[in-house]
């Protein structure tokens, strides 16, 4: 059973991301203020929950937050600043969109930067712990999920609508045969091979 959140007497918010280990697409954050009488016996981490409990979730989150906020940092951005500041720029600017602001922030992992002068928790698998989190985990994967459904009617031969830019086979071996596109992250590894020296 998942606890509401770490502090019970503020307003307090979770943050999460998701699509950091992906080769293509932005990495998406989120952050949510849940009401103190909200409750819910299926969310979790999004990672825990199928496609379509992660679909039904999104709109009740949605609609019962206080205030949430949800934002994509592209592929440009991510190579220029590399992929752990895109993740927390990326939170900070979701928690940037909440209204009110909140008194304290929780967020997934062990990672993150000052936000103004509003404390901050890191939390180890928080996703899995508060339901500010997990809600935000929902909410940063069902967004990202949806941008990588709507790119790969664009590209189809990477299939990314099916492994939504992770470094699946399937995907590495598209790489190799069609190259990359302006999806790619250009800073990332894309293939095993790419470091390899040769010795000849």
């Amino acid at each position: 059973m998942l606890t509401l959140k770490l502090h019970p007497d503020i307003l307090e918010c979770g943050t999460d991301e998701a699509g950091r280990g992906c080769l293509a697409g932005p990495v998406t954050a989120a952050a949510v203020l849940l009401p103190d009488d909200f409750n819910n016996t299926i969310l979790n981490d999004s990672k825990k929950l199928s496609a379509i409990k992660r679909k039904h979730l999104k709109p009740l989150i949605e609609d019962s937050s206080l205030s949430y906020g949800v934002t994509h940092i592209f592929m440009e951005e991510i190579d220029e600043i590399n992929i752990l500041n895109a993740s927390i720029l990326a939170m900070q600017r979701s928690i940037e969109q909440l209204q009110p602001q909140p008194e304290h922030i929780i967020v997934d992992g062990n990672k993150f930067k000052p936000y103004h002068n509003i404390p901050h928790t890191c939390v180890i698998k928080g996703d899995g712990k508060y339901l500010n989190i997990a809600a935000a985990s929902i909410l940063a994967k069902t967004y990202r999920d949806e941008f990588m459904e709507k790119i790969h009617e664009e590209f189809p031969m990477y299939n990314w609508k099916k492994n939504k830019g992770y470094p699946t086979v399937e995907h590495r071996d598209a790489i190799r045969k069609y190259g990359i596109t302006k999806y790619h992250r250009k800073s990332f590894r894309l293939l095993p091979e790419q470091y390899a020296l040769d010795l000849k």
